[in-house]
């Protein structure tokens, strides 16, 4: 056996280090199945070393294990010795990555990104996945959502390549070019659709909050973003129609348009309503303190603000009495408020971590996991993929009402900002898990 002072290993520190690396990342690679060598558990210290302490008060010793020995004898041999205080393996710890009871990460190569699922200040989603597997309905298989955006890489034609990673369709429309063909020639609604429902746990781009979700494209947005009252109207009541849970709208309309200004919007948000549609919209991206834009500002809809990976108020998300509740957007925090909460977790001026789900790479022909997509247009399908959690797992029991779901998720959301409801972040940060308990 070879000894050395514990407090002089620079080599042995870099073992452990690397120890750590392979652990974390098998904890993230590791598919939720089991193996034939689920019963072999990897001992929890590291291999051919065993801590010794003195009687003497001397600093503690590493000591390498004799290759005919293990670590179980080595330390017995030590105790043995009535000059030795402890002899003991050096265990190694873990960064605690997800929370106790958090359920198992997917193997997705992008999931250690997506600090907005499972980080300090995501939604909790692995240990909801769990709980929605428990359910009967993994990846709240069985719910419809529709995207009413710029279209979805949903199938092949032409130059077009259908997103890998979004499996599960329904039929939509393209009321931009009235066809039956809602492609996306933006990015920003394949983006949209993968936060809702990019497939989990499949050894490829990202995961998906409701991953057992069927989407419905539903194309109100022009390639440049652009939209207006009529395709928009039009998009809510085909998606009702068609027999959407849940519809998605990523989309505002200038602040200075009111009620009055689109009442054929206003209107189709009541019919999805009356036909027990969740709706989940934007609190708006102008840093506004006031009143939110359209459809935000209607009563038939969840509207959600923007945080960042610190838990704050994201610099963009305006705020405002209309704010339900608030999601992971990504960017930097919004200037510090007068709030404890602000105080102790915000820091502006610091480039705050995008929102990386699938969608277009270089071309529409490529699909990767692009940097640069923050936004509430990114937060609010947080929410939409949390409604068809709850609707398929029947949370809330067959066919809840759109009244049921938001309350739902209001009354289980994190309560962060200051103490209860405020504008700034509604009720709360949402908790995934916490819905589906």
């Amino acid at each position: 056996m070879h000894s050395r002072p514990a407090h002089r290993r620079p080599r042995t520190v870099r073992s452990v280090f690397a120890l750590l690396a392979a652990l974390l990342c098998t904890l993230l690679a590791t598919p939720a199945a089991s193996s034939a060598d689920d019963s072999v558990t990897p001992a929890p210290y590291v291999p051919g070393e065993v801590v010794v302490g003195y009687e003497d008060g001397g600093s503690p010793e590493v000591v390498d294990v004799h290759e005919d020995s293990s670590v179980r004898e080595t330390i017995s041999e030590f105790r043995g010795d009535p000059g030795v205080e402890y002899a003991v393996p050096n265990y190694i710890a873990h960064a605690s990555t997800f929370p106790r009871d958090a359920g198992v990460a997917p193997n997705d190569r992008g999931f250690p990104l997506q600090w907005n699922l499972w980080g300090p200040f995501g939604i909790n989603m692995p240990a909801a996945w769990s709980l929605a597997s428990r359910r009967g309905a993994p990846g709240g298989r069985g719910a419809v959502v529709a995207v009413l955006d710029t279209g979805v890489a949903y199938r092949t034609k032409g130059p077009f390549r259908r997103a890998p990673d979004l499996l599960s369709f329904v039929p939509g429309y393209d009321f931009v070019e009235h066809d039956r063909v809602p492609l996306d020639l933006n990015g920003h609604g394949t983006h949209v659709a993968s936060t809702i429902a990019e497939a989990t746990d499949n050894r490829r781009l990202a995961a998906g909050i409701a991953y057992g979700a069927k989407i419905m494209p539903v194309r109100t947005l022009d390639m440049f973003g652009a939209g207006d009252a009529v395709t928009v109207s039009s998009g809510i009541r085909y998606a009702v129609r068609h027999h959407a849970d849940v519809i998605n709208m990523s989309l505002e309309f200038p602040p200075i348009v009111n009620a009055a200004d689109v009442p054929q919007v206003v209107s189709a948000l009541r019919f999805a309503r009356r036909h027990r549609v969740v709706v989940t919209t934007v609190a708006g991206n102008s840093a506004r303190s006031s009143l939110l834009p359209y459809p935000g500002r209607a009563h038939d809809v969840i509207a959600v603000a923007a945080t960042t990976e610190r838990g704050c108020r994201a610099e963009y998300s305006n705020a405002g009495a209309e704010v339900d509740v608030a999601a992971p957007g990504g960017g930097s925090d919004a200037a510090t408020a007068d709030s404890t909460w602000d105080a102790e977790h915000c820091q502006p001026g610091i480039e705050g971590r995008s929102i990386y789900q699938q969608t277009f790479g270089q071309d529409l022909a490529h699909f990767a996991l692009p940097p640069g997509y923050y936004g509430t247009s990114m937060a609010a399908p947080h929410v939409a993929g949390l409604a068809a959690l709850i609707i398929g797992s029947k949370r809330l029991g067959r066919h809840p009402s759109p009244a049921a779901v938001q309350r739902l998720i209001q009354r289980t959301a994190r309560d962060i900002g200051p103490t209860g409801f405020d504008t700034a972040y509604g009720y709360g940060l949402i908790d995934a898990a916490a819905a589906l308990r």
